[in-house]
């Protein structure tokens, strides 16, 4: 059964860091970009980075560069996000998603994880 699982959300206040994780099960994601996706209540899903298979590219929402890192371990069929300067407006349910090359439409992604709920909240 092919899986991802995210983990490492939680609440957080605001300037503080989270770094999230997406495992992979049942397949390996060496040929797999990974992306980063979150939705708030009440708002559409959007895009929050992406990473390319061998890891040598990288993409960050323009509200996310500088804050958010995303990096990967495919010995540990493993990729990061990790989260710093933490704003009450990044509170959401953060998803990875694989498919063979970044892309910024969530619904080209072939698989998803459940999610993981990140606040930031004082």
């Amino acid at each position: 059964q092919l899986q991802l699982v995210e983990s490492g959300g939680g609440l957080v206040q605001p300037g503080g860091s989270l770094r999230l994780s997406c495992a992979a099960s049942g397949f390996t994601l060496d040929y797999y970009a990974i992306g980063w996706f979150r939705q708030a209540p009440g708002k559409e899903r959007e895009g929050v980075s992406c990473i390319d298979s061998s890891g040598g590219r990288t993409k960050y929402a323009d509200s996310m560069k500088g804050r958010f890192t995303i990096s990967r371990d495919n010995a540990k069929n493993t990729v990061y996000l990790q989260m710093d300067s933490l704003k009450p407006e990044d509170t959401a349910v953060y998803y990875c998603a694989a498919r063979t090359y970044c892309c910024s439409a969530s619904n080209e992604y072939n698989y998803w994880g459940q999610g993981t709920q990140v606040t930031v909240s004082s």
